[in-house]
């Protein structure tokens, strides 16, 4: 699926349609892929609104995870790995244990802890294309488990 987000004054459309895809898709893991400044956490600020989350939704970079409570009063684990040294270390801070919980975990820079997440989850790749514009494509990813989980 193709979403295509050609201002800054689509982007609450856009959220809409990716809370669908993730309401119809049933993958509690949601890993956000794209260049830095792509605006992935801006995205997930206008996601929270679409789902209904009345806090502040910031990029949790230095405390690598941020809880929010959906419009049903659900959590939603925000990570962001780009600091983190290695999956050992998210480990440790009980990425796993999120990822298994059944609850939308919403994830920046998942390559870095690539092996630790599920075998399937849904994968979204923000494209700059312009000074406010950017593609999103989800694709639902299929991986074998790693030994690490």
């Amino acid at each position: 699926m193709i979403i295509n987000i050609p201002t800054l004054a689509a982007l609450p459309a856009a959220a809409q349609q990716l809370a669908a895809a993730i309401a119809e898709g049933d993958h509690a893991v949601v890993a956000f892929e794209g260049e830095m400044g792509a605006g992935k956490t801006t995205l997930i600020r206008a996601l929270g609104g679409a789902l209904g989350v009345a806090d502040d939704v910031s990029s949790p970079t230095f405390a690598l995870v941020n809880e929010y409570r959906d419009g049903q009063d659900e959590p939603i684990y925000h990570f962001d790995f780009y600091r983190i040294d290695s999956e050992e270390e998210a480990l440790r801070l009980g990425a796993a244990e999120y990822f298994d919980s059944g609850y939308l975990c919403l994830v920046e820079w998942p390559a870095r802890v690539a092996g630790l997440l599920p075998p399937a989850y849904l994968q979204v790749n923000l494209e700059v294309t312009g000074s406010e514009s950017r593609r999103i494509q989800l694709s639902i990813i299929s991986q074998q488990l790693s030994s690490g989980r």
